[in-house]
């Protein structure tokens, strides 16, 4: 089954119209919206409007993969073999699982996310596990693939008719999975599932790693081609994503710098619910993509229905985005959750600018103030630039567009190698690796390997002793020289071998 997304050349993305509730990302405001008025998504979940990705624009960054199916059949336990990991809450009971959760897997090769979602149990009258069937619908909402996993030493129950029935209609290309095939004779039971209309089954054991290889596989087949995220296509703009917390200033930013009310905009949270593009040219720049985000809060405060896929697709702008504008209200100033949101930019690798907005609305003490906590904020990222603006007044709002557009050309920026290691030498020659454990360190050659972020892969004798403070400085020096201002930097060690000589 193939999923099909339609083209459009407008920027912008349009609302979904499966949603009654959402208002339309596009509309203006009037007297007679506010998201005030909003309720929350019913737990009547078998009336709900099947999710269908019905988004507006071609998709960059990694592929999404929702594993789905009823209680207690090893979804959780198929995610950590996928991820590598154990991140999931593995217990022989059922609804273990509530809220979805995250994590990057790769697959010979290819990067995804992966989602872990809940029990899927729609019949069930219990609140909690209605609430995890929203869950489900929110997951699928922005998956690409589906691995449905079914439990294949029993045969297939009502729940299990229900999830076949609820992708068939969701139009997902999907993996249905039996899980707990550990011998030939659950092997013969799990052929009972296909009573349930299934063309194809893999059959695997989470818990002990076989049949994972084909599943994988399988999946890296059905994932769809995305964009590339080193760079923009020729004469097609960078994206920027602008991200924060609720009620940070992101909606009147994008209406500032477009000099029209395109976001619908309010002094309560959670105004913004869709991830919404808008084409930037007004000041002989570059031109470039703004993508308005909903605000992310802590997770313990996030809603479940609406607020949570809002906050899925906040975290999938990052994704599809070359750079992220962190708007923080200088008022209340940076905090834990500013660290974490600027934390998910920076693990996917993409440029950051920091900015303190309502600026205008702290005396010069306050603007100091706020300033220097910002800094301490994100001391793991003293690269980031920090602009100082107030969207109201429009004080620095070119400014930081500027900024955004030149932290978005460095990562992309590429130093040839005949550059790198004339500059290594120098390094070298004034600051020599420590020794580590009576063994003398060498370092013989750089190359930068990738771009968006910019990668470099250094050649060492003993790449594993390289003490990390001489790291930083090496890290440090390459910023200095080549002016990698508001990206982060991936530079790994790997020892010397007959495959990857050190050239003469």
């Amino acid at each position: 089954m193939t999923k099909t997304k339609p083209k459009t050349t407008a920027p912008s993305k349009p609302s979904k119209p499966s949603k009654p509730s959402k208002p339309s990302s596009t509309s203006k405001p009037s007297s007679t919206s506010s998201t005030s008025e909003k309720k929350p998504a019913s737990n009547k979940h078998k009336s709900a409007p099947l999710p269908t990705q019905q988004s507006g624009y071609k998709r960059s960054g990694r592929a999404i993969v929702a594993i789905v199916g009823r209680p207690n059949v090893g979804k959780s336990a198929l995610f950590n073999r996928l991820t590598r990991s154990k991140l999931a809450i593995v217990e022989d009971i059922a609804g273990v699982t509530r809220d979805r959760l995250y994590a990057d897997a790769n697959a010979f090769g290819v990067s995804y996310v992966l989602v872990d979602t809940g029990g899927f149990d729609p019949e069930s009258e219990d609140p909690m596990t209605q609430g995890i069937a929203l869950q489900v619908h929110v997951a699928l909402e922005e998956a690409d693939a589906v691995i449905c996993v079914l439990d294949g030493t029993q045969p297939p129950l009502p729940a299990d008719r229900e999830a076949v029935n609820l992708l068939r209609r969701a139009q997902l290309p999907v993996i249905y999975v039996a899980n707990k095939v550990d011998n030939a004779n659950t092997g013969l039971a799990s052929k009972d599932l296909y009573r349930l209309g299934i063309s194809d089954l893999i059959e695997v054991s989470a818990l002990h790693g076989h049949g994972i290889g084909d599943l994988e596989e399988r999946l890296v087949g059905l994932m769809p081609k995305r964009e590339q995220d080193e760079a923009p296509e020729e004469g097609r703009p960078s994206r920027i994503a602008i991200i924060g917390r609720p009620n940070a200033g992101k909606s009147s930013l994008v209406n500032r710098l477009l000099g029209e009310e395109r976001q619908l905009v309010d002094d309560r949270p959670g105004t913004t619910v869709d991830a919404v593009d808008a084409l930037y040219d007004r000041d002989g720049g570059d031109p470039v993509v703004l993508v308005d985000t909903a605000g992310i809060r802590r997770k313990r405060s996030v809603e479940r229905g609406l607020e949570m896929l809002a906050v899925m697709q906040a975290i999938n702008a990052i994704e599809r985005s070359h750079a992220v504008i962190l708007m923080i209200d200088a008022t209340a100033g940076a905090s834990e959750q500013d660290a974490k949101i600027a934390g998910l930019a920076l693990d996917r690798g993409r440029a950051l600018v920091i900015a303190l907005n309502k600026m205008d609305a702290l005396d010069g003490e306050g603007r100091e103030k706020a300033f220097t906590q910002a800094r301490e904020t994100f001391s793991f990222a003293p690269w980031a630039p920090i602009a100082r603006i107030s969207v109201k007044s429009g004080r620095g709002v070119t400014g930081l567009i500027t900024t955004a557009r030149d932290v978005t050309k460095n990562h992309r920026k590429r130093i040839t190698t005949g550059e790198l290691n004339r500059f290594f030498e120098e390094t070298l020659e004034h600051h020599p690796p420590p020794t580590a454990g009576g063994k003398a360190i060498r370092l013989y050659f750089v190359t930068q390997a990738t771009v968006a972020p910019p990668t470099f892969v250094i050649t060492a004798n003993y790449p594993d002793k390289v003490h990390f403070s001489f790291q930083r400085y090496v890290s440090n020096q390459i910023r200095e020289r080549f002016g990698f201002e508001g990206t982060p930097l991936r530079i790994h060690y790997r020892p010397r071998t007959k495959r990857n000589p050190v050239p003469e």
